[in-house]
């Protein structure tokens, strides 16, 4: 069974400004399908559609057609996002509130029963490495510890399908580490996880498929058995795969 499908998905971005209207993609026909308890990478470069993709699953953003679906029914469904745990690439997070009181006001707006409630929000920062600074103001954490605070509201109300958009961005080697640790983890516990990244190294890591995107269009699906034990096999494919659209010329030694 799938966690999410995309079927026939475009999104078109609109902008007005003095009068003209521009469009710019977002995807561009996406057709993909994600099963349970897989853990599936999107990989892409800057504006490939990664982030699109995942702002329409979660029902931020409608599409301009096609029809996306979760856990068996269409999105954007208030029920849904119930089994949904989503950990952003910028931490929308109150940094006014103690690491504890964030974790509440989550575990509260999850409609976690209250018996109980407080045991798992402890459990829950304890499980994410930050039980020595629970009752620190987030203004006071490094970006490496706003990333653990954003993962366990994403996970405090234990969810089936646990979507990361670009969960390693700016960490240090240990914690890119100690995350590749905690997605293989919820893998083992039979979650699905979807992530989207442009580092290739973590992805093949931990990934069972990985979907290669560019400019907004799927270019390539691979499995793990496709670049496990072969070097360099999933990077020559990201790179015969994708486009530049950043306006920056190719390097050329010699």
């Amino acid at each position: 069974m799938n966690a999410l499908s995309f079927k026939h998905v475009g999104k078109m971005y609109r902008r007005s400004h003095l009068g003209r209207v521009s469009e710019t993609v977002g995807l561009d026909g996406l057709d993909l399908d994600v099963r349970q308890g897989e853990v599936f990478g999107l990989l892409g470069l800057n504006g490939s559609g990664k982030t699109t993709a995942i702002k329409l699953l979660m029902g931020l953003h409608l599409p301009t057609k096609g029809a996306v679906s979760v856990l068996g029914r269409s999105v954007p469904d208030i029920e849904i996002l119930a089994r949904i745990g989503y950990a952003p690439e910028a931490a929308y997070l109150n940094r006014s509130l103690t690491g504890r009181e964030n974790l509440r006001l989550f575990a509260a707006l999850s409609r976690l029963p209250a018996t109980g409630r407080e045991e798992r929000v402890t459990d829950m920062l304890k499980d994410v490495g930050l039980a020595h600074a629970a009752d620190k103001r987030l203004s006071e954490y490094s970006k490496g510890m706003l990333q653990r605070a954003s993962l366990a509201q994403a996970l405090i109300h234990d969810p089936e399908l646990i979507v990361m958009d670009e969960p390693v961005t700016g960490l240090d080697p240990l914690a890119i580490k100690e995350v590749r640790a905690l997605i293989l983890w919820l893998k083992g516990k039979g979650k699905t996880v979807l992530f989207s990244s442009h580092d290739i190294s973590e992805v093949e890591k931990v990934c069972d498929r990985i979907g290669i995107l560019s400019g907004g269009r799927l270019a390539r699906v691979m499995a793990q058995d496709e670049w496990r034990g072969k070097p360099d096999a999933l990077e020559d494919a990201f790179a015969a795969s994708v486009k530049r659209t950043d306006g920056v010329g190719e390097i050329r030694l010699g």
